[in-house]
């Protein structure tokens, strides 16, 4: 009972620090992934194709693979250093340690390029005839897309962004790669002890966790049920 209690513990303390990447993640991939999708928009053809490829590679290849690339190659190629943090809050400082950051990176850039496609679909989903109404109306093209447009586009991307953000959660395992002291790294810690019931263990955090993303995501889209599209 007082190993099972041990452990319960770590993995909280694992768990902490794999929904503070996840919460960092989102504030970092949502505005970028909507900068991405202007970009890949633009009708300044250069920013356009330059938008394009990186969310064709970003898209395209695995995210172990680019958290080993955002981790080990700057240092190889240009001898840099990812930071840490020094606030002298024991948790934070731990958490916030180079590996953590450079795992932050990755998986922000990463979303975003996922991100960025699905506000692009939302936007083109979006009928002409409601810019073309709006102008009618005098309004500006900001106004049109604050207004008009945005709303619009939020109800019928929340089903997608909803799979991508819990994707997001059970993909901070993939953080342990370069040693992160998430929930699945931890969990392995045990299994290198002899013990295999803690990666279950694990799973049923990430289980819960995810389920009561489902339910405030549904919850989300009938508070936008008003919103007629």
């Amino acid at each position: 009972m007082k190993e099972f209690g041990t452990i319960t513990l770590e993995l909280l303390n694992g768990l902490a620090s794999s929904l503070f990447l996840f919460v960092l993640t989102l504030l970092i991939a949502l505005p970028l992934g909507l900068l991405m999708c202007f970009c890949t928009m633009s009708k300044f053809k250069p920013l356009s194709w330059v938008s394009q490829g990186i969310v064709l590679v970003l898209r395209g290849t695995p995210l172990m693979l680019q958290i080993f690339v955002i981790f080990y190659v700057p240092g190889i190629l240009f001898n840099f250093q990812w930071p840490s943090m020094n606030t002298g809050w024991g948790w934070f400082d731990a958490t916030f340690s180079t590996r953590f950051i450079a795992a932050l990176v990755a998986f922000g850039i990463n979303y975003a390029a996922y991100f960025s496609e699905i506000f692009r679909g939302g936007i083109l989903s979006i009928p002409k005839g409601q810019f073309e109404a709006g102008q009618v109306l005098g309004m500006t093209k900001k106004e049109i897309f604050f207004k008009v447009i945005l709303l619009q586009m939020v109800k019928r991307i929340v089903p997608p962004m909803g799979n991508e953000i819990i994707t997001l959660v059970k993909d901070t395992s993939l953080a342990n790669v370069i040693a992160v002291s998430e929930l699945m790294f931890r969990a392995q810690q045990q299994l290198n002890k002899g013990l295999i019931w803690p990666i279950f263990y694990a799973g049923l955090f990430y289980f819960l966790f995810n389920a009561l993303l489902t339910y405030l995501l549904k919850a989300v889209e009938k508070k936008l049920d008003y919103i007629k599209v």
